[in-house]
């Protein structure tokens, strides 16, 4: 018969279930482990999107003799090409590029903050109507934007803000993916007990909002002002439109490098390049605080 204590037994026990446990995570973990097939997808995912900037660039750093050539490496005229369209007087540079800077801010920080509110709203009031008015929102963007621009131009012609920057702001400031994109995330990620208990502790629907909505709202409201910024940032369509060609954005300003008779594609090219510097260093200096607020703000099982 075994003298071994019953407590001895269990002490042995628990290293033992410890290491069986922490076997098990180890073996999930390494199961879970990205493989071959993964990593070649990114690859090919990778390629197929920095290949369009690579190519302006090697076509942006050549002349108009070296296209016949078909190039696959960058040559040495692009400082040359980029000062040719910084000291285009057409072009007007400097004023694009404000011009783009501050519209794309101004737009994408509009979008976030009526975007949140209204997401707010949604997704955690309770209020006649509010199922149909988010669909009739959502519904809104199945309307392309060419259906809006005689009205719109027609308006601010009466306005007088044709020419103005004013003029692409203005109807930008609100956004209908920007409510569902808000609404259906602070609908996961802020639980109604925490809400109630904000209640219960006398704070108002304001400062309810201010200290846990907006707090929880701050990973999808980094990624939408993303979005919307590099959206406006590129938009070309109406710009085009309303805009002239003393006070235009940035891809307005680019479609004037081309002529009637030709184009050199190595001058429109390096502007293209000169365009895309500024979302590259948003990029890479907003990277990681974005994904550091998304992992913030994930659910934990």
């Amino acid at each position: 018969m075994s003298t071994t204590p019953p407590i001895a037994i269990v002490e042995e026990s628990i290293p033992n279930e410890r290491q069986r446990r922490r076997g098990e995570r180890t073996t999930r973990i390494r199961g879970n482990r990205p493989g071959f097939v993964v990593y070649a997808v990114l690859a090919v995912v990778f390629i197929s999107a920095a290949f369009p900037l690579w190519w302006s660039f090697v076509i942006g750093s050549g002349d108009a003799s070296s296209l016949r050539e078909r190039p696959w490496w960058p040559g040495g005229n692009f400082l040359a090409n980029a000062l040719a369209v910084v000291s285009n007087p057409a072009v007007n540079f400097w004023a694009a590029l404000w011009n783009s800077i501050y519209s794309s801010f101004l737009i994408a920080a509009s979008v976030v903050i009526t975007s949140t509110l209204a997401g707010w709203a949604f997704a955690k009031l309770r209020f006649l109507g509010g199922p149909a008015l988010l669909a009739f929102v959502v519904a809104t963007m199945a309307v392309p934007q060419q259906l809006g621009v005689v009205p719109l131009y027609i308006l601010f012609s009466d306005l007088g803000w044709t020419g103005s920057i004013g003029a692409i702001i203005m109807p930008a400031l609100t956004s209908a993916f920007g409510v569902f994109w808000m609404t259906q995330y602070l609908r996961q990620a802020v639980p109604n007990e925490l809400i109630e208990a904000a209640r219960v502790d006398g704070a108002t629907m304001i400062r309810t909002f201010w200290t846990v909505g907006v707090p929880a709202a701050r990973p999808a409201a980094a990624m939408l002002f993303l979005f919307i910024f590099v959206g406006a940032w590129n938009n070309f369509f109406w710009p085009f439109i309303v805009l002239d060609r003393q006070n235009p954005t940035l891809p307005v300003a680019l479609s004037l490098l081309q002529s009637n008779y030709f184009v050199d594609y190595s001058i429109v090219l390096a502007g293209v390049v000169l365009a895309t510097v500024p979302l590259l260093l948003l990029f890479i200096f907003a990277g990681r605080q974005l994904v550091s607020g998304i992992m913030a703000g994930a659910v934990k099982g």
